[in-house]
């Protein structure tokens, strides 16, 4: 049976990732594909990595990720707030480093939604005076 050593979620505009953190040699897999895989762009595997790199874990255990929902971006960012949580969860000396950092913090920005009567969220319909 395997046993999670800690567990977290992370959220990001409307992303919500699950992440777990299991014995291992620094496997790191998204949806059951490798993070590579789920994240083609160097960049946005970076941001996954950061909380790993900060407190020197990478490569002593694998991570489980289950995300949903939002955008590419947006699930990486929720991927570095759970992976962050998770890390604090199982060591509570990461918590100063992670801090720090702003890896704890939940980036509360959302879209703002559209309102009635209006084209979008902040555009108007031009005014005619006649």
């Amino acid at each position: 049976m395997i046993k999670n050593l800690a567990n977290a979620v992370g959220r990001r505009k409307t992303s919500v990732a699950r992440v777990y953190i299991r014995e291992g040699k620094g496997d790191i897999v998204v949806n059951g594909k490798a993070l590579s895989e789920f994240f083609p762009i160097e960049e946005h595997q970076d941001i996954v990595k950061r909380p790993l790199k900060v407190t020197d874990m990478e490569g002593k255990c694998n991570i489980l990720i289950t995300v949903r929902g939002g955008g590419i971006t947006g699930q990486a960012g929720a991927c570095l707030h759970g992976l962050s949580r998770a890390l604090v969860e199982l060591d509570e000396t990461n918590r100063t480093s992670l801090k720090a950092n702003g890896y704890l913090t939940r980036d509360a920005r959302m879209v703002e939604r559209k309102k009635y009567g209006q084209p979008g969220a902040r555009r108007k319909f031009q005014f005619s005076k006649r």
